[in-house]
């Protein structure tokens, strides 16, 4: 890794070069990302609302194409472990904990050949679920 984010300043700084890239980018009130292995979803860190971590919402928008509309993303093994590379530099920020880029190398590693993975947003809090994955991710919403 060449590249570090160790202050909170970097760490915003790397957030809003990573929003710049995407006109029109809505920060998402929840997100979050699950393997598909057949019909199962194994889900990594779920960041419900009021507790979303921004800069690893802006990198997984960079990859999978969020912009500000609510959706699942489909992203192959490749797509993933780009995100998974972009957000790496945030771990030298060691005054913090890190749950998405450590859930999401779990996600990887533990990955088969025919697994792919899924991005969900939620743009707003009332949207409906777009799809039957996306109905079990807001499962994992309800307080």
């Amino acid at each position: 890794m060449s590249e570090a984010w160790v202050t909170d300043g970097e760490l915003l700084a790397a957030q809003e070069r990573f929003a710049a890239q995407i006109p029109g980018f809505v920060m998402p009130v929840a997100y979050g990302v699950a393997r598909a292995d057949a019909s199962v979803l194994s889900f990594g860190h779920v960041n419900a609302p009021g507790a979303v971590r921004p800069l690893p919402a802006v990198v997984l928008a960079s990859v999978c194409g969020y912009v500000a509309t609510t959706g699942v993303y489909r992203l192959d093994h490749a797509q993933f472990a780009k995100v998974v590379e972009r957000l790496a530099p945030a771990e030298a920020a060691t005054h913090m904990p890190h749950p998405n880029l450590w859930s999401w190398r779990d996600l990887l590693t533990d990955a088969g050949a025919d697994s792919t993975f899924l991005g969900f947003f939620v743009a707003a809090v009332d949207d409906p679920p777009v799809d039957q994955y996306d109905a079990q991710f807001r499962h994992l919403l309800a307080p």
